[in-house]
């Protein structure tokens, strides 16, 4: 299977930037410092290189001075040059001690980081620890990584617990540098009354550094009517669907249920739909060269909504083949980036799967949370006590057949289920997916315009993080997440549960880890404290990452669920108090402000 390179989106680039900082003390200090100073450098953007891909499967550039920087001089040319090369997070290293306001990094929009070489030998964490002071007090966060251990001199390693804070720094500069001047498309507004389909506008500008586009959704229905699409495109996803999607049993009365002519019409409208959405978002050639020329740019959308219901879905197919298939790691083309697309214009469950994809690459899965299931209500419902995982109950994750196909979990790694990046894909397993995967009609009581929802199970067994980002008033943005593992259910039990609900949906049944405190007390707890009725589902377990992401964009945690160990700040958040942690993010946040504020 050909993996199909997605359209990258326009902007700046993404590039690490590396500062190998010096001792500017000439007669013998300098000149005994230089090959060690640049060889931590070119180690830790190797490290980075080797470690790291974009969202698009390039592995991560890393940018590195000219000179080892030792005074402001050298930093101000290390700066011209990482502007040049799109540098979106910079990582300071050196064995040393330093002058530290002679060689900081001052721009206030990237994020930084600082390793001191902890030897006794040369003071290199006198200096992480003077940079770090000064990069406080003038109110510019970095990160402060310290290894545990003494390092001889001449050991020019990186000591494990150096490396995953590197990685994490990385992955989360560059997720920052992706989303930053990208736009949210709203296609449609708001979706039977739900808030966070209302975009905001200077949320979108203040703290992640990207712009609102809107369309109508009479866009979708002019596209089509004049066939503003790649037809030769269209041709190659109708012979796909027509091999690959197969439908399942039709849940309406056979008296009130849609044709089979009414329904290949549905196929051919509902795949015209993934293809204006894709060009909507990302622009095509294809357009171009067929003379629309306005419509071959797209909106530079990194992520977008449709509305759908009711204002589409009472007269027009749904949005659930095209949000199924776009949020997925490959379609028709072969493999490919999966597009972040959200159900009912949900544009905060879209920003929480952005903030999944853009730190791990694989698809998301945009779900409802729908209800908990407590071990009480499974045995009286059922006839059954549920064991093993799911002994004290589950969270019900489904919604209306819009989820990425990923999402069934067929993929394997070292025997256990998985999603994959799509650069790791390959065809047996999409074909994994597709047969996983069916197709029901929809209810026409609720989606009167019909259309085709993907029903499929996620296997048990994955770790997974349910991720919600909420905006509340006086308060500003918060986000939550919840770390926990997939569970598969028995056959009797499971099917109850699922015809309680709806069988043409997709479906997780996830079991977060519980602590015994706080909102982690019990999965009961877990369900009431969510915030929305919407979550994403990222698979693994990548809450350290999402807090350090959120520490970057000013945006506090209020419900989570890794150890204090795991959780990786700025300094600044020390300054604000290190033992009630949730509470010094609050004022960490609250005292800096959002990131971009009025600055773009």
């Amino acid at each position: 299977m050909k993996t199909s390179r997605q359209r990258k989106l326009h902007g700046r680039g993404v590039a690490i930037g590396i500062r190998p900082t010096i001792d500017g003390r000439r007669n013998g200090v300098r000149e005994a410092l230089e090959e060690k100073t640049m060889m931590l450098a070119r180690n830790v953007a190797k490290l980075i290189s080797e470690s790291l891909r974009t969202i698009y499967g390039d592995p991560v550039e890393c940018v590195i001075a000219d000179t080892t920087i030792g005074g402001l001089a050298e930093a101000a040319d290390c700066d011209a040059k990482f502007v040049k090369a799109g540098v979106c997070g910079v990582l300071t290293v050196t064995p040393s001690w330093c002058y530290p306001t002679e060689t900081m990094d001052m721009d206030p929009l990237l994020p930084k980081a600082v390793w001191g070489f902890n030897g006794t030998e040369r003071p290199g964490a006198v200096y992480l620890a003077g940079l770090t002071s000064a990069h406080d007090q003038k109110g510019l966060p970095i990160f402060k990584l310290y290894s545990r251990n003494i390092q001889d001199l001449t050991d020019n390693s990186i000591p494990s617990e150096i490396q995953e804070q590197i990685l994490s720094f990385a992955r989360c500069a560059v997720a920052l540098g992706i989303m930053r001047g990208k736009s949210y498309l709203s296609m449609g507004g708001v979706s039977m009354g739900i808030a966070s389909s209302i975009v905001d506008s200077d949320f979108l500008q203040s703290y992640l550094g990207m712009k609102h586009q809107h369309v109508d959704m009479s866009e979708f229905t002019r596209r089509i009517n004049r066939e503003i699409y790649d037809r030769e495109e269209y041709l190659r996803a109708l012979d796909w669907v027509e091999k690959n999607c197969g439908e399942m049993k039709d849940p309406n009365p056979e008296e009130k249920s849609e044709t089979a002519e009414q329904k290949a019409e549905n196929w051919k409208t509902v795949i015209k739909m993934a293809l204006i959405a894709k060009d909507l978002m990302v622009g095509n050639p294809a357009l171009g060269k067929a003379g629309h020329l306005e419509e071959a740019a797209g909106h530079n959308a990194i992520a977008a909504g449709f509305q759908g219901q009711r204002h589409w879905t009472d007269f027009m197919p749904t949005g659930d083949f095209m949000e199924s298939v776009l949020n997925s790691g490959f379609d028709w083309n072969g493999l490919r980036q999966p597009y972040v697309l959200a159900t009912e214009n949900d544009s905060l469950n879209a920003l929480s799967m952005l903030f999944g994809h853009l730190l791990t690459g694989t698809a998301q899965v945009f779900a409802d949370v729908r209800s908990f299931w407590s071990a009480e209500s499974i045995e009286r419902i059922t006839g059954q006590l549920p064991e093993g995982e799911g002994k004290d109950g589950f969270i019900y994750l489904t919604n209306s057949g819009a989820a990425a196909l990923d999402g069934c979990g067929a993929s394997e790694k070292e025997g256990k289920p998985c999603i994959k990046p799509f650069w790791e894909l390959t065809e047996e397993e999409t074909e994994k997916y597709l047969e996983s995967t069916k197709w029901g009609s929809a209810k026409l009581w609720t989606f009167r315009g019909g259309g085709f929802s993907s029903s499929f199970e996620t296997r048990g067994g994955m770790p997974m993080t349910m991720i919600r980002l909420n905006l509340v008033k006086n308060l500003g943005p918060v986000l939550q997440m919840a770390e926990g593992y997939s569970i598969s259910l028995p056959e009797p039990i499971h099917q109850k549960v699922v015809q309680r609900t709806d069988p043409t949906w997709p479906r997780t049944f996830f079991v977060p880890r519980v602590t015994g405190d706080g909102a982690f007390r019990d999965i009961y707890t877990v369900m009431k404290k969510w915030g929305s009725n919407h979550c994403a589902l990222c698979y693994g377990h990548v809450g350290s990452d999402l807090i350090t992401l959120a520490s970057m964009l000013r945006i506090p945690v209020n419900m989570h669920n890794v150890p204090d160990i795991n959780i990786f700040r700025p300094s600044y958040w020390d300054a604000c108090g290190t033992t009630a942690t949730e509470e010094a993010d609050f004022r960490a946040c609250s005292r800096l402000g959002p990131l971009y504020g009025s600055r773009i």
